[in-house]
């Protein structure tokens, strides 16, 4: 069903972006644009998550250069039956992370320095997980796929603005046509992304929880880093706002409210199902993360989390 999705969703954006290059230059803008699309498919297939993590300065760590971090993800990863993905840090104020990665073999997690220096570990733990039921359900490729075809309808629309129509072109809809497509094509771009984004974002969280054991370790994380999305503005995010639906909560504003043009389901809403589902779990809910390991259950930097969050290695 995943592929089967997946197909869908790249059917109808190749077809969106055939309309903007219909738009342009009528039949003969169609087929280049029809083949700049199977272009862009294909690389982004192979290539999808050097594009994001490089587009936000990700470093990779390991177990000598954060131990405890790449510790989590690996019992996390085991706990949901995956493969070890790699681990990155983007040197960001901003909490918050996203997973990438074409298939869960060739998976990556990306956390923020402002994510490791403001939750608990058990907070982290939450998130983590959430990324990680990314990874399983396969929504990584299908988030980037998205992320890279709205940006580039975005950008072939912008360029239809100077390229323009004209009254006199027998093979598109001239001026009035380069008007709809500037209006209309990102708009539609957009729309998929927030449909696709909305309802994976829900199961996502589902599944992460169940990972991780503990629902209210994800609903607390959320609460915090949607606070400081109001308050801690991510320039790069805005920069890029075509990926702005991979981040486990919204990065340029932090909307509140479910709507049309959400990246994402409110907040509220998503922590009321993870308080449901916290209570379905009840006595059912896994130990707590590391609780048999090498990794007591205290906060990611070595203070208990019960004092709150402390500030990690990297400031």
């Amino acid at each position: 069903m995943n592929y089967l999705r997946t197909a869908m969703l790249l059917a109808g954006l190749t077809a969106l972006f055939m309309g903007v290059g219909y738009l342009i230059g009528g039949a003969s803008g169609a087929m280049i644009a029809l083949v700049i699309a199977a272009a862009t498919n294909v690389f982004t297939y192979w290539n999808s998550d050097r594009m994001v993590l490089s587009m936000y300065g990700a470093h990779e760590v390991d177990r000598s250069t954060a131990p405890e971090l790449v510790g989590l993800v690996a019992e996390l990863a085991s706990r949901a039956g995956l493969p070890m993905p790699r681990v990155f840090l983007m040197d960001e104020v901003q909490p918050n992370a996203f997973a990438t990665g074409r298939n869960p073999e060739n998976a990556a997690v990306a956390v923020t320095t402002g994510l490791m220096r403001q939750l608990s570990r058990e907070e982290l733990a939450g998130v983590v997980a959430h990324e990680l039921a990314h990874i399983k359900n396969h929504d990584t490729l299908l988030m980037t796929i998205t992320a890279t075809i709205a940006g580039a309808i975005s950008m072939l629309a912008q360029f239809g603005m100077f390229f323009g129509g004209n009254r006199e072109n027998n093979n598109g809809l001239g001026i009035v046509g380069s008007i709809l497509m500037m209006i209309l094509a990102p708009i539609g771009a957009m729309l998929v992304q927030m449909a696709i984004s909305r309802t994976r974002e829900y199961a996502a969280d589902n599944l992460g929880a169940r990972i991780a054991g503990q629902p209210m370790w994800l609903a607390s994380a959320l609460v915090k880093i949607e606070g400081a999305a109001h308050q801690v503005p991510n320039y790069e995010a805005e920069r890029n706002p075509a990926t702005a639906h991979m981040f486990i909560i919204n990065p340029l504003s932090g909307h509140g409210v479910d709507n049309l043009f959400a990246t994402h389901p409110s907040t509220q809403n998503r922590i009321a199902a993870l308080q449901q589902l916290a209570a379905e779990l009840g006595a059912r809910a896994a130990p707590s993360v590391g609780a048999n390991e090498n990794y007591p259950p205290r906060g990611p930097w070595g203070r208990s989390s019960s004092r709150g969050p402390s500030r990690g290695p990297w400031g």
